[in-house]
């Protein structure tokens, strides 16, 4: 096996690890063991643990859409956003979020460990990711502000808002709600929703 295929062999056991033990539970040693690599190896690819994590997040994040999905490469937001069609925005952006939180359901589960572990990387991701759709939203927030068509709220407020919906409802069907008891709907009918309550809360009222 070649160098760069052992390296991401290495990559995908320790995620797979990462992902149902955490961080703190995982030990390279695991990580050998289930690779089927001695732990001399593992150090050979990466020098430490948090090296190995950092390219695992940077890997996932760059390679397979984490950090695009939202914004510049969702055309039907973007179209959206140049014909300033308010429902078409939030709506396109619920839709493709809850979708990729379903496609990589260890991927969450993984920032989720590091999160409750208080991992750096996780703070890295918040930062990087979540602050980019921030600006990315609480920039078209502000434009319909100034066309009078949203209220005067903090753009990051409403951002919070909206994101909060659709986090909540992944984590209910990835964490609490697996068998989708309390609610059970498809996610276009989810983000037809989530886009509607968070325009009828923002819109200016008329009279």
């Amino acid at each position: 096996m070649s160098g760069d295929k052992r390296r991401e062999q290495i990559l995908q056991t320790a995620f797979d690890l990462f992902s149902h033990r955490g961080f703190s539970g995982t030990t390279t040693k695991d990580i050998a063991k289930s690779a089927g690599v001695s732990e001399a190896m593992v150090f050979k690819h990466f020098s430490s643990k948090d090296e190995l994590y950092g390219a695992l997040v940077e890997a996932k994040t760059c390679n397979e859409g984490f950090r695009k999905y939202p914004w510049e490469e969702n055309e039907a937001v973007m179209t959206a956003m140049e014909a300033k069609d308010d429902f078409g925005v939030f709506y396109h952006f619920a839709l493709k979020a809850l979708n990729k939180h379903q496609e990589d359901i260890a991927f969450m589960r993984m920032i989720f460990f590091s999160a409750l572990e208080g991992h750096e990387i996780a703070d890295r991701f918040f930062q990087t990711f979540v602050g980019e759709i921030y600006n990315f939203l609480g920039g078209y927030i502000k434009t319909r502000q100034k066309d009078k068509v949203f209220r005067k709220i903090d753009p990051r407020i409403i951002v919070r808002a909206f994101l909060g919906m659709m986090i909540h409802h992944s984590l209910n069907n990835i964490l609490w709600d697996k068998k989708r008891t309390l609610l059970d709907i498809p996610n276009e009918e989810a983000a037809k929703n989530f886009a509607e309550i968070i325009l009828q809360g923002v819109a200016v009222q008329e009279g």
